[in-house]
């Protein structure tokens, strides 16, 4: 019976996940009682839909059983797109992050929290309380997308509800 080794997974995983035009973002197996929990992160730029993780996710399933990767043991799969709170550790994570709050924290020790204005080849611009920063990515410990409850919330960010909220919506 084989094992759920990481690499076996990402085996079977990543081609199935590239088939369906998204970007592998992450695999983790975790126990949950008897069972395990196999997590697969997914995304793409302009986000992906319910739809899509669906789709995504019933092929997986197939695949995952037609290969016996999780050797033959119960399994949950949930497939997902990162969220808020992600890392931000490839270009293509900082690409998508334009217009999030991020918070970054500095090889030096030094951290800022801001809004991300642009990706400028090998840097980033934030929007932070102080003013706007270049930063060369070359100086970035580790950044994360954080919770953005303020009223610009970027990315389509809407926690406002009830029938004030409706009619902001409605064309008069």
């Amino acid at each position: 019976m084989p094992t759920a080794s990481p690499e076996r997974l990402r085996a079977v995983v990543a081609p199935v996940v590239a088939a369906a035009g998204l970007d592998l973002e992450g695999v983790a197996v975790s126990s949950a009682g008897r069972r395990r929990v196999l997590r697969v992160a997914v995304d793409r730029d302009g986000g992906v839909s319910l739809d899509e993780v669906a789709l995504v996710s019933q092929r997986l399933s197939q695949a995952l059983d037609d290969a016996d990767a999780m050797g033959g043991r119960p399994y949950v799969l949930e497939v997902g797109s990162p969220g808020v709170g992600r890392p931000l550790e490839t270009d293509r994570h900082w690409r998508r992050a334009v217009g999030r709050l991020v918070s970054v924290t500095l090889t030096d020790g030094g951290s800022l929290t801001g809004r991300l204005l642009a990706v400028e080849g090998r840097a980033v611009v934030l929007d932070a309380p102080v003013g706007d920063h270049r930063i060369d990515l070359g100086r970035v410990a580790t950044a994360r997308v954080e919770v953005d409850m303020s009223a610009g919330g970027g990315a389509g960010a809407s926690f406002a509800s009830g029938p004030a909220a409706a009619r902001e919506g409605e064309e008069g």
